[in-house]
């Protein structure tokens, strides 16, 4: 109870959060020296980076948090609500001790060994509709410090590294399509949410993608979970 409500509070926040950065978001141009991409490569087309809450603190060091994911408990649901109608569906998922097996582009995977990250969950979403597909990645790093630095590099660096999509013949995102990416760090750990419509095309009026973006990271009440673990309910 404790969980779902810090969750619902912090999702309204999340909310107008992600409304008020969104506007006027830069979009930089590809890094010179960027991993040259293929007509196949899928990646996000906008990227918006957040540093950690307070709330995580806690969570700064994890050596304080020292017990390894299980798929289970970041991925234990296998739908995820947006409205009463559309849900989220999960179609594949993963959890990789080797970070780079997770993720591509040489600058960012050695930045993640740097940052000395020892567990990469992906989950591949899809939605009820068929419309939209979703992948949420959440890396373990050893410290708050790296997590904060790698969401700040991530503004500029996706564009020549960035998580792999999962597979599945239930929905892809389609190759050079048009997909948006946040990430969080949240603590030790930061989670990356990419979302985009099957088709590829660029949103619309009716794709709210707020929405969207707050089921998926639904996944992250493993994280939360973990503070409530080492702070106590009372907090």
């Amino acid at each position: 109870m404790i969980v779902a409500s810090v969750l619902g509070l912090l999702a309204a926040v999340a909310g107008v959060a992600v409304v008020a950065t969104s506007i006027g978001a830069y979009t930089p141009e590809r890094e010179s020296g960027a991993a040259v991409l293929g007509p196949d490569t899928a990646l996000p087309l906008v990227f918006r980076g957040w540093n950690s809450p307070k709330l995580f603190d806690p969570l700064a060091d994890r050596a304080k948090d020292g017990k390894a994911l299980t798929e289970k408990e970041v991925f234990g649901q296998s739908e995820l609500a947006v409205t009463k109608r559309l849900k989220l569906k999960l179609v594949a998922k993963k959890l990789d001790a080797d970070c780079s097996a997770a993720l591509w582009g040489e600058r960012l995977t050695e930045q993640v060994a740097d940052a000395g990250c020892a567990q990469a969950a992906r989950g591949l979403y899809v939605s009820s509709d068929g419309r939209y597909v979703g992948q949420y990645t959440l890396l373990n790093l050893k410290d708050g410090q790296s997590a904060t630095e790698l969401v700040n590099s991530l503004r500029t660096l996706y564009r020549g590294g960035w998580t792999r999509p999962l597979a599945s013949s239930k929905g892809a995102f389609p190759a050079g399509g048009y997909s948006e990416a946040g990430g969080y760090a949240l603590g030790h750990y930061v989670g990356l949410v990419w979302l985009g419509r099957v088709d590829g095309a660029e949103p619309g009026a009716k794709d709210d993608y707020v929405s969207l973006t707050l089921a998926m990271r639904g996944a992250e009440k493993a994280v939360y979970r973990r503070v409530v673990s080492i702070t106590g309910p009372s907090s």
